[in-house]
Protein backbone atom coordinates (compact mmCIF):
# COMPACT_ATOMS: atom_id res chain seq x y z
CA UNK A 1 0.00 0.00 0.00
CA UNK A 2 1.19 3.55 -0.85
CA UNK A 3 4.47 2.03 -2.89
CA UNK A 4 2.95 3.71 -5.80
CA UNK A 5 3.36 7.62 -4.82
CA UNK A 6 6.47 7.28 -3.05
CA UNK A 7 8.54 5.93 -5.74
CA UNK A 8 8.33 9.45 -6.75
CA UNK A 9 10.85 9.91 -4.08
CA UNK A 10 13.59 7.20 -5.85
CA UNK A 11 13.59 7.49 -9.76
CA UNK A 12 16.56 7.47 -10.98
CA UNK A 13 16.08 9.50 -13.84
CA UNK A 14 17.32 13.58 -12.22
CA UNK A 15 14.57 15.39 -14.52
CA UNK A 16 11.79 13.57 -13.17
CA UNK A 17 12.80 12.88 -9.75
CA UNK A 18 13.23 17.10 -9.38
CA UNK A 19 9.80 17.59 -10.77
CA UNK A 20 7.69 16.09 -8.68
CA UNK A 21 9.67 16.12 -5.55
CA UNK A 22 7.77 19.22 -3.75
CA UNK A 23 4.95 16.91 -3.24
CA UNK A 24 6.92 14.07 -1.40
CA UNK A 25 5.84 15.22 1.46
CA UNK A 26 1.82 15.91 0.97
CA UNK A 27 1.90 11.95 -0.47
CA UNK A 28 3.89 10.79 2.55
CA UNK A 29 1.33 12.38 4.84
CA UNK A 30 -1.73 11.01 2.29
CA UNK A 31 0.13 7.53 2.83
CA UNK A 32 0.78 7.25 6.21
CA UNK A 33 -2.41 8.66 7.17
CA UNK A 34 -3.99 5.87 5.11
CA UNK A 35 -1.51 3.34 7.05
CA UNK A 36 -2.92 4.79 10.43
CA UNK A 37 -6.28 3.99 9.81
CA UNK A 38 -5.66 0.90 8.04
CA UNK A 39 -4.23 -0.16 11.26
CA UNK A 40 -6.93 1.07 13.43
CA UNK A 41 -9.30 -0.82 11.29
CA UNK A 42 -11.24 2.76 10.29
CA UNK A 43 -11.09 2.09 6.43
CA UNK A 44 -14.21 -0.15 6.98
CA UNK A 45 -17.41 1.00 8.08
CA UNK A 46 -19.01 -2.57 7.85
CA UNK A 47 -19.59 -3.15 11.61
CA UNK A 48 -20.87 0.81 12.34
CA UNK A 49 -24.54 -0.09 13.34
CA UNK A 50 -23.32 -0.42 17.10
CA UNK A 51 -24.23 2.32 19.74
CA UNK A 52 -22.41 0.64 22.34
CA UNK A 53 -19.51 2.65 21.68
CA UNK A 54 -20.99 6.15 22.52
CA UNK A 55 -18.16 6.51 25.15
CA UNK A 56 -18.86 3.70 27.57
CA UNK A 57 -15.16 4.64 29.45
CA UNK A 58 -15.53 2.92 33.26
CA UNK A 59 -11.68 1.49 32.51
CA UNK A 60 -9.79 3.91 30.43
CA UNK A 61 -7.76 6.79 31.82
CA UNK A 62 -8.29 9.61 29.45
CA UNK A 63 -12.38 10.16 29.15
CA UNK A 64 -13.29 11.81 25.69
CA UNK A 65 -15.66 14.50 25.13
CA UNK A 66 -18.93 13.52 24.23
CA UNK A 67 -20.36 12.77 20.98
CA UNK A 68 -22.63 15.39 20.51
CA UNK A 69 -19.27 18.10 21.34
CA UNK A 70 -17.18 16.30 18.58
CA UNK A 71 -19.54 16.03 16.20
CA UNK A 72 -20.07 19.71 16.23
CA UNK A 73 -16.32 19.99 16.36
CA UNK A 74 -15.34 18.18 13.46
CA UNK A 75 -16.84 17.43 10.06
CA UNK A 76 -17.72 13.74 11.01
CA UNK A 77 -21.10 12.12 11.65
CA UNK A 78 -22.67 10.30 15.14
CA UNK A 79 -21.83 6.94 13.42
CA UNK A 80 -18.23 7.89 12.21
CA UNK A 81 -17.32 8.72 15.32
CA UNK A 82 -18.60 5.61 16.85
CA UNK A 83 -16.70 3.43 14.26
CA UNK A 84 -13.33 5.89 15.00
CA UNK A 85 -13.35 5.41 18.66
CA UNK A 86 -13.83 1.88 18.16
CA UNK A 87 -10.45 1.46 16.28
CA UNK A 88 -8.78 4.15 18.37
CA UNK A 89 -10.28 2.02 21.71
CA UNK A 90 -9.11 -1.04 20.27
CA UNK A 91 -5.45 0.13 19.89
CA UNK A 92 -4.98 2.91 22.63
CA UNK A 93 -7.11 1.38 25.69
CA UNK A 94 -5.25 4.01 27.87
CA UNK A 95 -7.37 6.39 25.86
CA UNK A 96 -4.18 8.43 24.74
CA UNK A 97 -1.39 7.64 22.09
CA UNK A 98 1.94 8.70 23.48
CA UNK A 99 4.51 9.28 21.41
CA UNK A 100 6.62 6.38 21.68
CA UNK A 101 3.50 4.20 20.30
CA UNK A 102 3.39 6.28 17.79
CA UNK A 103 6.87 5.48 16.43
CA UNK A 104 6.47 1.69 16.86
CA UNK A 105 3.28 2.03 15.31
CA UNK A 106 5.13 3.78 12.22
CA UNK A 107 8.05 1.26 12.83
CA UNK A 108 5.31 -1.40 12.04
CA UNK A 109 4.37 0.57 8.78
CA UNK A 110 7.88 1.05 7.38
CA UNK A 111 10.32 -1.85 8.58
CA UNK A 112 12.68 -1.19 6.16
CA UNK A 113 14.19 2.12 7.32
CA UNK A 114 14.10 4.44 10.38
CA UNK A 115 10.57 5.84 10.93
CA UNK A 116 11.07 7.31 14.07
CA UNK A 117 12.11 10.66 13.08
CA UNK A 118 9.10 11.36 11.04
CA UNK A 119 6.58 10.13 13.64
CA UNK A 120 8.15 12.19 15.81
CA UNK A 121 7.11 15.01 13.87
CA UNK A 122 3.82 13.56 12.65
CA UNK A 123 2.93 13.37 16.62
CA UNK A 124 4.25 16.70 17.20
CA UNK A 125 1.22 17.61 14.58
CA UNK A 126 -1.38 15.60 16.32
CA UNK A 127 -0.01 16.82 19.90
CA UNK A 128 -1.92 20.01 19.62
CA UNK A 129 -1.93 20.53 23.13
CA UNK A 130 1.67 19.90 23.50
CA UNK A 131 1.00 17.52 26.82
CA UNK A 132 3.18 14.76 25.05
CA UNK A 133 0.24 12.41 24.35
CA UNK A 134 -2.56 12.19 21.43
CA UNK A 135 -6.31 11.77 23.17
CA UNK A 136 -9.09 10.76 21.00
CA UNK A 137 -10.21 14.24 20.30
CA UNK A 138 -6.44 15.59 19.17
CA UNK A 139 -7.17 12.15 16.78
CA UNK A 140 -10.21 13.42 15.25
CA UNK A 141 -10.17 16.64 15.19
CA UNK A 142 -6.51 16.24 12.98
CA UNK A 143 -8.32 13.38 10.99
CA UNK A 144 -11.55 16.24 10.94
CA UNK A 145 -9.20 18.58 8.62
CA UNK A 146 -7.10 15.99 6.82
CA UNK A 147 -10.01 14.05 5.11
CA UNK A 148 -12.90 16.51 5.66
CA UNK A 149 -11.47 19.73 5.67
CA UNK A 150 -11.50 22.22 2.14
CA UNK A 151 -8.63 22.44 0.20
CA UNK A 152 -7.17 25.28 2.17
CA UNK A 153 -7.76 23.90 5.13
CA UNK A 154 -5.46 20.88 4.90
CA UNK A 155 -2.80 22.79 3.14
CA UNK A 156 -2.55 24.71 6.11
CA UNK A 157 -2.27 21.63 8.48
CA UNK A 158 0.35 20.01 6.53
CA UNK A 159 2.38 23.54 6.31
CA UNK A 160 1.97 23.76 10.58
CA UNK A 161 4.00 19.96 10.15
CA UNK A 162 6.76 21.06 8.25
CA UNK A 163 6.70 24.39 9.95
CA UNK A 164 8.78 22.58 13.21
CA UNK A 165 9.27 25.37 15.55
CA UNK A 166 5.53 27.09 14.54
CA UNK A 167 7.26 30.51 13.56
CA UNK A 168 4.85 30.91 10.78
CA UNK A 169 7.56 29.91 8.01
CA UNK A 170 9.15 27.01 6.53
CA UNK A 171 13.16 27.16 6.68
CA UNK A 172 15.60 24.81 4.85
CA UNK A 173 16.77 23.67 7.67
CA UNK A 174 13.59 22.55 9.03
CA UNK A 175 12.64 21.17 5.38
CA UNK A 176 16.11 19.26 5.39
CA UNK A 177 15.29 17.67 8.86
CA UNK A 178 11.71 16.53 6.48
CA UNK A 179 13.30 14.97 3.70
CA UNK A 180 15.80 13.30 6.22
CA UNK A 181 13.31 11.90 7.50
CA UNK A 182 11.20 10.98 4.78
CA UNK A 183 14.56 8.88 3.53
CA UNK A 184 15.39 7.63 6.54
CA UNK A 185 12.04 6.11 6.86
CA UNK A 186 11.69 4.61 3.70
CA UNK A 187 15.37 2.70 3.89
CA UNK A 188 18.50 3.73 2.30
CA UNK A 189 18.88 -0.11 1.53
CA UNK A 190 15.60 -0.53 -0.33
CA UNK A 191 16.96 2.00 -2.77
CA UNK A 192 19.99 1.86 -2.74
CA UNK A 193 20.36 4.26 -5.97
CA UNK A 194 19.60 7.51 -3.46
CA UNK A 195 22.37 9.85 -3.70
CA UNK A 196 23.71 10.82 0.07
CA UNK A 197 22.82 14.62 -0.72
CA UNK A 198 19.50 13.80 -2.54
CA UNK A 199 17.79 15.42 0.37
CA UNK A 200 19.64 18.76 0.47
CA UNK A 201 18.69 18.77 -3.60
CA UNK A 202 15.62 18.27 -3.08
CA UNK A 203 15.17 20.94 -0.77
CA UNK A 204 16.77 23.39 -3.31
CA UNK A 205 13.91 22.48 -5.77
CA UNK A 206 11.40 23.21 -2.69
CA UNK A 207 12.42 26.55 -2.07
CA UNK A 208 13.15 27.27 -5.56
CA UNK A 209 9.55 26.33 -6.51
CA UNK A 210 8.06 28.12 -3.59
CA UNK A 211 10.08 30.53 -1.86
CA UNK A 212 8.14 33.47 -4.16
CA UNK A 213 10.11 36.69 -3.00
CA UNK A 214 13.48 34.58 -2.80
CA UNK A 215 13.98 35.81 1.31
CA UNK A 216 15.19 32.51 2.04
CA UNK A 217 12.18 31.17 4.05
CA UNK A 218 8.68 29.84 2.92
CA UNK A 219 5.40 31.59 4.44
CA UNK A 220 1.96 29.75 4.63
CA UNK A 221 0.78 32.45 1.86
CA UNK A 222 4.15 31.19 -0.55
CA UNK A 223 2.91 27.44 0.48
CA UNK A 224 -0.45 27.48 -0.36
CA UNK A 225 -0.25 29.28 -3.32
CA UNK A 226 2.54 26.99 -4.79
CA UNK A 227 0.44 24.32 -3.49
CA UNK A 228 -2.37 25.35 -5.51
CA UNK A 229 -1.12 26.22 -8.80
CA UNK A 230 0.76 22.37 -8.66
CA UNK A 231 -1.37 20.03 -10.28
CA UNK A 232 0.47 16.46 -8.58
CA UNK A 233 -0.42 18.29 -4.91
CA UNK A 234 -4.01 18.88 -5.76
CA UNK A 235 -4.17 15.42 -6.84
CA UNK A 236 -2.09 14.18 -3.77
CA UNK A 237 -4.86 16.10 -1.65
CA UNK A 238 -7.77 14.40 -3.14
CA UNK A 239 -6.78 10.84 -1.91
CA UNK A 240 -7.96 11.84 0.94
CA UNK A 241 -12.02 12.00 -0.29
CA UNK A 242 -14.16 9.40 0.70
CA UNK A 243 -11.54 7.50 2.54
CA UNK A 244 -13.97 6.99 5.30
Amino acid sequence: MCRGPMAMLLLPREESEMEGLQTVAMLLLVCSSLKLLHFLGLIDFSSADSTEDDFELSTVCHRPEGLDKLQEQTKFTKKELQVLYRGFKNECPSGVVNEETFKLIYSQFFPQGDSSMYAHFLFEAFDTNKNGSVSFEDFVMGLSIILRGSINDRLNWAFNLYDLNKDGCITKEEMLDIMKSIYDMMGKYTYPTMQEDAPREHVENFFQKMDRNNDGVVTIEEFIESCQKDENIMQSMQLFDNVI
